[in-house]
This record gives structure tokens, C-alpha cells and sequence, in this order.
């Protein structure tokens, strides 16, 4: 059974860090496409990093302070937020497209597996 499971969100200052963790299972993971996705309420569900086999992209509403990596040996994804601000307040998904690209795009439909997303609160 595939599945990804997320945790390390919380409330923090403006200003604080965070990383969050996803740990998947059921897939291959070291050669597949993740990514880390936020939805704020009432927005759309946003891509904000992924990682493929051979590179990394941001958005660039939080390149800079975001740092995804991940460890092949436990399956986890993670995503390292530094310089917190109240506007990254969002539920954070980890996803993942079941398929080993050499770029993963930040845009959503091709990712077919999602976690149940951990909550990260950002108070000024």
C-alpha cells in the first residue's frame, strides 16, 4: 500500500523555523518525484518544492528560506522552513507522482499520491 505520511507542523513566530517530515512507503521513493504543497484556507493548493533524481525547484515565494531534501535510506522527505511569516500559515502536503522524472514540476496534477497534510501556524 502506498501511502506518505506527514508530521513536524505547529505554531511558531514570525521568524521561527520548522521542518517537516514525510515519511512514505509502498514505492520505490529514491527515484520518484516529491513534492511539498501548501493550501492556505480559501486558496488553491500550491506547489513550493520538489525533488526529482536530478534537481530541486522552489517557487519563489519561498526560495530562500525553504530547503527540501531527502533521505533515500528512510524514505523521508523532508522540507527544512526557515524565516517563517504569517502568510506561509497553510496545511502542507507532501506528494509524490509514482514516476522518476528528471524535473518535477510544482503544479499538481501530476502527483497522484498525497498525504494527509500536517498544519504549520505563523503568528506576527
Amino acid at each position: 500500500q502506498v501511502d506518505l505520511v506527514e508530521s513536524g507542523g505547529g505554531s511558531v513566530q514570525s521568524g521561527g523555523s520548522l521542518r517537516l517530515s514525510c515519511a512514505a512507503s509502498g514505492f520505490t521513493f529514491s527515484s520518484d518525484c516529491m513534492g511539498w504543497f501548501r493550501q492556505a484556507q480559501g486558496k488553491e493548493r500550491e506547489g513550493i518544492a520538489t525533488s526529482s533524481f536530478g534537481t530541486i525547484s522552489y517557487a519563489d515565494s519561498v526560495k530562500g528560506r525553504f530547503t527540501i531534501a531527502r533521505d533515500n535510506a528512510k524514505k523521508t522527505l523532508y522540507l527544512q522552513m526557515h524565516s517563517l511569516k504569517p502568510e506561509d500559515t497553510a496545511m502542507y502536503y507532501c506528494a509524490t507522482t509514482r514516476d522518476a522524472r528528471w524535473w518535477c514540476p510544482l503544479d499538481t496534477p501530476p502527483y497522484t499520491v498525497w498525504g494527509q497534510g500536517t498544519q504549520v501556524t505563523v503568528s506576527s
